[in-house]
């Protein structure tokens, strides 16, 4: 089970707003509207997408990576590696 887990729903429903945004950014852009209209969405969603991210990741560190530190070995160097390349945004 994932440190989520207990909130899937909540994140799901964010994610569901997000892409909501992002599907108005489209039809924006269709429009024809005004330049800093469309990016105040794009910055509206890229707030909420790093609101959710920051959520995970406080989850990860609080459930996986607390998890495998009381374990000890590979396992925990593994999980800290994750964990701080998810933060600098150079993934696994």
């Amino acid at each position: 089970m994932h440190g989520y887990t207990g909130d899937k729903d909540n994140y799901l429903k964010r994610l569901a707003r997000i892409e909501g945004q992002v599907r108005g950014l489209a039809r924006m852009i269709e429009e024809d509207k005004y330049c800093i209209d469309i990016l105040t969405q794009i910055s509206a969603a890229t707030k909420g997408l790093q609101a959710v991210s920051l959520r995970l990741l406080d989850e990860h560190l609080k459930h996986c990576v607390a998890e495998a530190l009381s374990e000890g070995g590979k396992n925990a160097d593994e999980k800290v590696r994750e964990a701080s390349a998810a933060m600098s945004g150079s993934g696994r």
